[in-house]
């Protein structure tokens, strides 16, 4: 990650306490990227609507902080994940948030599931390809429905959140494949 990942937090409202805060915190990042002003793009050039390094290191850091490490990614939290997905219409993070997105969205889903899930800095850290396939055939069809409703008809595709429900279908059930046929081609 970028130098931002490594800075303190030096705004109090994006130090997490909670997963209620980590949300707010999240909302504060989507509004930076989307106005290039803010909290988080203070000190760097940052174009509105678009999303970099800095901005994904936000989010892990956020999303990782000591007060909610040990608690499952809530669904407030993935729901501003989405709508910083959403808010990016240029990316130039290599692909991080993407990786991020759809890493927290799996954890979110199986703890949702009542799944028992790793510590968020293991389950979203960068350097783990995925934890999430072995959960897969335990997740239930309503997070997987609500997984495609964030998606159905949005402008930003994510890959990496389309494969990993791609995954958690064909490991599921295939009759909910034939309701979401909309959200993504899985070769059916």
């Amino acid at each position: 990650m970028s130098a931002a990942a490594h800075k303190s937090v030096e705004s109090p409202s994006l130090e997490p306490s909670c997963r209620d805060t980590a949300a707010h915190a999240l909302t504060v990042v989507r509004d930076g990227v989307i106005t290039g002003e803010g909290p988080t793009t203070k000190g760097r050039v940052h174009f509105s609507r678009s999303l970099d390094a800095d901005d994904t290191a936000w989010c892990a850091r956020i999303l990782t902080a000591t007060a909610v490490n040990d608690q499952p990614v809530s669904r407030a939290e993935a729901e501003a994940l989405f709508e910083i997905n959403e808010a990016a219409t240029e990316r130039t993070d290599g692909g991080q948030f993407d990786d991020l997105l759809a890493k927290a969205v799996a954890h979110y889903a199986a703890s949702a599931s009542g799944l028992k899930v790793p510590p968020r800095s293991v389950a979203l850290s960068a350097e783990i390809e995925s934890w999430a396939p072995s959960y897969a055939a335990k997740v239930n069809s309503e997070m997987l429905e609500w997984i495609a409703g964030q998606m159905r008809g949005k402008r930003q595709n994510n890959r990496r959140l389309m494969a990993m429900v791609a995954t958690f279908l064909g490991a599921t059930a295939l009759p909910l494949a034939g309701q979401l046929p909309n959200v993504f081609d899985i070769g059916m």
